[in-house]
């Protein structure tokens, strides 16, 4: 498995839909890739982030966020829905 093969695993690796072939190759390919290694590490801390910072919608945003992105975020749920 290369390193880009590797990303292209990763959301399903994470879903668990990998075969059994295909989560043996992704497996022995961290043994070998240590970039491979840490961008999973950081990735996976990315979900974790995400979806704490939107474990509860009705939270206040933080104080730190600039209004302009605010008003960015409100802007679009309007346009989705």
């Amino acid at each position: 498995m290369t390193c880009r093969e590797f990303i292209d695993f990763l959301i399903d690796y994470f879903e668990d839909d990998l075969s059994a072939r295909e989560h043996a190759e992704f497996k022995d390919h961290l043994v070998e890739c240590p970039d491979c290694t840490e961008y999973l590490k950081s990735y996976a801390e990315t979900i974790t982030l995400g979806n704490a910072a939107f474990a509860d919608p009705d939270a206040p945003v933080p104080s730190d966020v600039p209004e302009v992105v605010v008003q960015a975020i409100l802007a679009s749920r309007k346009r989705s829905t």
